[in-house]
């Protein structure tokens, strides 16, 4: 050949070639000799300056495609147990090609996380671009920081945003990707840590601007791995879906079923209706969102749903477990529209006892969507112009059979917490504009009875049919646990019983006796932190918070995959369509409940890392203020504050309470002055300096004020008639502390 080829014509034959792609190949493919090559070269280096294609090492490669032998990372089997893998660079501007690891027999068994060198295989027609084959396990996996990147004349080094990080690490020049100053970015370590200077690392992805609006979230999506992104078979499936039709479906329309949901609701996947009986009793209906008919068993949905496992709230936005098309849509029970449900029938007598339940596969048409201020409001005696007309036929007949729930519920007694809950309002672009405690009403309580009443029923139904289901599981605290309650109760002032096992109306009479005094929140939260963690099981170990001997989700399978798999369990056992619980569904329960209890606890630490950082950057502007609050920890590094206005935690650390040492004491929860004699405990009322807000960690650090309404003391106590400072014994202070608290505990 005499003459050069097209550009295009290069990028053909590259794609076509990927196996042998240097500059010697490529002008071997095209004939090109002598002084043509110069300007092959100069080709080639246009294609890469337009990001046709990437020199790596001596290759050009189509930057829009993997190489054929390139570096993965195995992910979390999806809903049907397929293995996909992601590549460890990714250069294109397009979306991550999506790649399915497909394991020989004879190959090595490879874990979540664990590397791997694959040789890929391009294919068409599929879900997925690229198919993989184990070639060599690589060991080790590298530990992996988010943080702030700052840029020096060689690389740079990364801020971690982790509170619980403060080793900075360093990133060399050629491993940058290009990170500007200042852009938050995920990296990993390279080669082993070790004693001295910092680690080294690779940055894997930038992450933009951490100072942008509505990057706080963002920054938790990442740091948690939080999939937020669905892949377009299932956007694709999701917006093929057709509204379900009356077909093998009972016509509940007629019923005055209304949805009552927070004023920025999101979703709506359950609706209410009540009707008062003769004898004093009343019948209740729970109607539930059919996603069972959209999200069929093995589909790319229920994989994705399945991977989500929940969806996540954050103040600015969410990430659902569906996509809008149906979370927003087709499943979500809209005012004065046709959808389709799974609803239970519940009939209570006068005392407020469940005696009869059944369900029912059907369409309903909602009356009204209302937010729970305003059905409150209607309640209360005034209503507006849309509750007006359902007094009578909606909201009495609902808040009699509230009235009959709560009768049953003082007589079971779960666990009584009263916690508020923190609402932060955000601007048009993103910032902080306010952070209150959400208003509680009566409003809230009605739909969380009906919900549990219909949870229950959901799992005596499918125990009866002895079908298979995931239950919801909330063991008994720990006895270590307790006594730490105890420990807490006893510096408040307030005493818990012991006996012989544990039950919630002992742990309610504690709360109760704190109720109305200045312990009030103290001791919700140190209770709700002494309860063990709710998990998903497909046995039924009890739910020791509720007071219930059988408990499974069933009321919200827009956003928790464990309501899915009960929905599928009903329609099986009821006999309704095929799209009940599948074979697959059934011999993986096991992994699924593991799976979908760590997703929720993926959610919430991300939920929570997010408020804080939220919190931070709303104090940020105050630093240097005054502020009230109440010792909520103790650690031998310092004690935690919850700061009254916001109910941020903020951290004390030992250099700022005093000048002196102080002692720790685990068992008492206390430091104690090696000089004054000071103790500082839980419960404390102080008044704090905040010094320090970091948006990007989320971290408060305070300096301590007063104590109990006192100042500190400046300094060691002058001794008797002049001689000098006295040092306080703590080694007796302690004993003595440790004496009044086992008197305390035989009362």
């Amino acid at each position: 050949m005499t003459q050069l080829p097209s550009k295009q014509q290069i990028m053909d034959w590259v794609a076509e070639n990927p196996d042998a792609n240097s500059k010697r190949d490529i002008a071997k493919a095209f004939g090109i000799k002598g002084a043509l090559r110069i300007e092959l070269k100069r080709l080639l280096k246009e294609l890469e300056a337009e990001g046709h294609l990437e020199r790596r090492r001596r290759h050009y490669l189509d930057a829009e495609k993997l190489p054929p032998v390139t570096v993965l990372e195995l992910l979390a089997p999806d809903g049907s147990g397929d293995l996909f893998a992601r590549p460890l660079e990714w250069h294109g501007d397009g979306p991550m090609p999506r790649i399915l690891y497909l394991p020989r027999d004879s190959d090595s068994a490879l874990g979540r996380g664990e590397r791997f060198l694959a040789r890929l295989v391009e294919v068409t027609g599929e879900d997925h671009q690229y198919q993989a084959r184990l070639m060599r396990r690589i060991t080790a996996t590298p530990q992996r920081i988010t943080g702030i990147f700052r840029k020096e004349t060689e690389g740079g080094r990364i801020i971690p945003i982790d509170k619980g990080q403060d080793r900075e690490w360093r990133v060399r020049a050629d491993a940058t990707q290009g990170a500007q100053n200042g852009e938050l970015v995920q990296a990993e370590q390279i080669g082993p840590r070790g004693r001295l200077g910092p680690p080294m690392a690779r940055i894997i992805e930038r992450l933009g601007d951490p100072s942008a609006p509505r990057s706080v979230s963002l920054i938790a999506i990442h740091q948690h791995g939080i999939p937020d992104e669905f892949p377009a078979a299932v956007i694709s499936e999701a917006e093929a879906q057709k509204p379900a039709t009356m077909e093998g479906r009972e016509d509940l329309r007629d019923l005055p079923l209304i949805t009552i949901d927070p004023s920025d609701a999101r979703d709506r996947d359950d609706a209410v209706a009540a009707v008062i009986e003769e004898d004093g009793g009343a019948t209740i209906w729970v109607a539930i969102a059919d996603v069972a008919h959209y999200v069929s068993p093995g589909s790319a949905l229920d994989r994705e749903a399945w991977t989500r496992g929940n969806s996540t709230y954050f103040p600015d936005r969410v990430v659902p477990m569906l996509p809008e098309a149906l979370s927003a849509d087709l499943c979500s029970l809209h005012e004065n529209v046709d959808r389709a449900v799974i609803a239970v029938r519940m009939r209570l007598d006068a005392q407020g006892n469940k005696i009869s339940h059944n369900f029912h596969r059907g369409m309903m048409s909602s009356r009204a969507s209302l937010a729970y201020a305003q059905a409150q409001a209607a309640a209360d005696g005034n209503p507006d112009d849309q509750t007006a007309a359902l007094i009578d036929s909606v909201i009495r007949p609902l808040w009699h059979a509230y009235g009959l729930l709560q009768q049953a519920r003082h007589r079971r007694q779960p666990l009584d917490l009263d916690l508020p809950e923190r609402r932060i309002e955000l601007t048009a672009d993103g910032r902080v504009k306010s952070v209150n405690f959400r208003d509680r009403f009566d409003a809230h309580r009605l739909i969380e009875e009906f919900m549990v009443l219909a949870n229950v029923a959901a799992a005596e139904e499918l125990t009866r049919r002895q079908r298979p289901l995931l239950f919801r599981v909330h063991e008994e605290p720990t006895l270590e646990k307790i006594e730490a309650l105890r420990e807490v109760a006893q510096a408040s002032g307030f005493t818990l019983a012991k006996g012989q096992v544990l039950q919630t109306s002992q742990l309610n009479r504690l709360l109760a006796q704190s109720e109305g005094t200045d312990f009030d929140e103290l001791i919700n939260i140190t209770t709700l932190r002494s309860m063990t963690q709710a998990y998903y099981h497909p046995e039924n170990f009890g739910h020791f918070g509720l007071a219930l001997k059988s408990y499974a989700h069933f009321t919200s399978p827009i956003r928790r995959y464990s309501d899915l798999i009960v929905h599928r369990a009903l329609i099986s056992g009821h006999g309704w369509g095929k799209d009940g619980l599948s074979q697959d569904d059934m011999a993986r329960l096991s992994d699924t409940a593991t799976h979908i209890s760590e997703t929720e606890r993926r959610s919430m630490a991300a939920e929570r890392d997010t408020t804080d950082r939220y919190l931070a950057a709303y104090l940020a502007d105050r630093v240097g203020t005054e502020m009230t609050g109440r010792i909520s920890g103790i650690q031998r590094f310092g004690a935690f504050v919850k700061l009254d206005e916001t109910g941020a935690d903020g951290l004390l650390p030992i250099r700022e309470i005093g000048r002196e040492y102080f002692h720790f004491d685990p068992e008492a929860q206390m430091l104690i002055g090696a000089d004054t004699g000071l103790e500082i405990g839980i419960g404390q009322r102080v008044t704090v300096r905040l010094t320090e807000a970091i948006p990007t960690t989320g971290g408060l650090t305070l300096e301590l004020i007063e104590l109990e309404g006192k100042p500190l003391p400046r300094g060691p106590q002058k001794g008797r008639r002049g001689q000098g400072p006295r040092r306080i014994s703590v080694k007796s202070r302690l004993a003595e502390i440790k004496r009044a608290s086992k008197r305390r505990r035989k009362r």
